[in-house]
């Protein structure tokens, strides 16, 4: 399977990058926002993440095994 983008956070802030070719995760709460993130599917390359989004996450992003993440800006 290819390497996909993932575009993770609030639906009315990332609906653009399906048009790109993202899948859209969305997820109104930092609760929705951590079980997206453990759902990602193995061949996320990199995910685009809300400001919001990144903030929920918080340490996890350092996880070197993590995906590439982009936070967009505010």
């Amino acid at each position: 399977m290819p390497d996909i983008v993932v575009a993770l956070g609030e639906q009315a802030l990332l609906e653009g990058f399906r048009l790109a070719g993202a899948s859209v995760h969305a997820a109104e709460t930092d609760d929705e926002v951590r079980q997206a993130w453990t759902a990602l599917p193995g061949n996320a390359a990199v995910v685009i993440l809300t400001l919001r989004a990144a903030g929920a996450l918080g340490a996890v992003l350092a996880d070197p095994h993590s995906p590439m993440t982009v936070v967009l800006p505010s």
